[in-house]
């Protein structure tokens, strides 16, 4: 099992794609450390937030998260680099993403936040000459960054450290419901270049990564989702205010953290009420929360793509599984 923890929606950005900085959560009323101690032994678990380097306790959380999980990734914005580096220092196992929208003026543009390429690509260096090993850049695609992905890319590569892709979606957890990417194919067609690009390296996690990545573009295409989607079933995420819910995309609590222990939450009759909403979803989201364990279940699709796309040097036709397992 894996989990995704949002550990509060406060956060010092002001990012075009999402509006969650307006709305706030309140710090007395943010899950704890404790609300957490009740979580099962998990694969992985990625704290984000809003940005989590504004929680005071945030030693604490990843203190705990870590006792649960085989593999820790805090997801920042990367604008608190001392703070990021002292944890390092304490946990160095732990990863860390830093969330860059592009070269500095689409950086700064997008995110809102003043000198904050700068500040991310310091904290990078910082941690890289410190030996920390799980660390990384990730870009939200949209029409304003498109041209500086595969730059951005380069840049990773050159660094060694590495590098995650996302696009622009519509949730209740962004408050956005206007996010659209007008340029579509060009998107796609960058996404399909950095899938190239990502083929043509040594490290076969970067093949994957290029199956995602057609599956990133064909999502910006309005295509159908390629794997089954079992959030709530492999995956959960929990809110700010402890609740249990499938994911970041649907607004379905299954309860909270604050009220009942993890076990009693996700064996309840909620917990499977949600998972049929799951199943029936249409929003054929894809985001790297909800597909990498999909790949891991279903891994002879991803696996088979990338054989033929090393053995014949293009990008094969994607081939989707039409099925859902939640909702048990």
């Amino acid at each position: 099992m894996e989990g995704l923890i949002a550990v509060t929606y406060r956060c010092n950005a002001r990012c075009h794609m999402c509006n969650t900085w307006q709305f706030p959560s309140k710090a007395d009323e943010e899950v704890t450390a404790d609300d957490l101690k009740t979580l099962p032994h998990l694969r992985f678990a990625n704290i984000t937030g809003g940005e989590p380097m504004l929680r005071e306790d945030i030693v604490e959380i990843i203190d705990t998260v870590r006792s649960k999980a085989d593999r820790v990734v805090v997801s920042t914005n990367g604008f608190y680099t001392d703070r990021i580096t002292d944890i390092a220092r304490q946990f160095p196992d732990v990863g860390f993403r830093i969330s860059l929208e592009g070269l500095p003026a689409a950086n700064d543009e997008l995110r809102g936040l003043k000198d904050g390429f700068d500040h991310g690509v310091r904290t990078l260096l910082r941690l890289r000459s410190m030996g920390v090993k799980d660390i990384g850049f990730g870009i939200t695609l949209s029409d304003r960054n498109a041209d500086d992905a595969l730059e951005l890319y380069e840049l990773a590569e050159a660094m060694g450290v590495e590098f995650a892709t996302a696009a622009v979606h519509n949730t209740y957890y962004f408050h956005k419901f206007d996010n659209v990417i007008a340029e579509k194919e060009k998107v796609a067609s960058v996404l399909e270049e950095l899938a190239r690009r990502q083929l043509a390296t040594h490290r076969p996690k970067n093949w994957f990564r290029a199956w995602f990545n057609c599956g990133l573009a064909n999502y910006v295409r309005g295509g159908a989702r390629l794997l089954p989607c079992d959030m709530g079933t492999d995956v959960f995420f929990i809110d700010p205010f402890a609740r249990v819910l499938p994911c970041n995309g649907m607004d379905y609590p299954m309860g909270s953290l604050k009220d009942r222990s993890f076990s009693d939450i996700w064996n309840s009759e909620e917990a499977r009420a949600v998972r049929s909403s799951v199943c029936a979803c249409t929003a054929n989201c894809w985001m790297i929360g909800s597909v990498a364990p999909a790949m891991k279940k279903h891994v002879g699709i991803p696996a088979s793509w990338v054989l033929k796309a090393k053995l014949t040097g293009t990008l094969p036709a994607l081939r989707g599984l039409d099925a859902c397992t939640s909702g048990e």
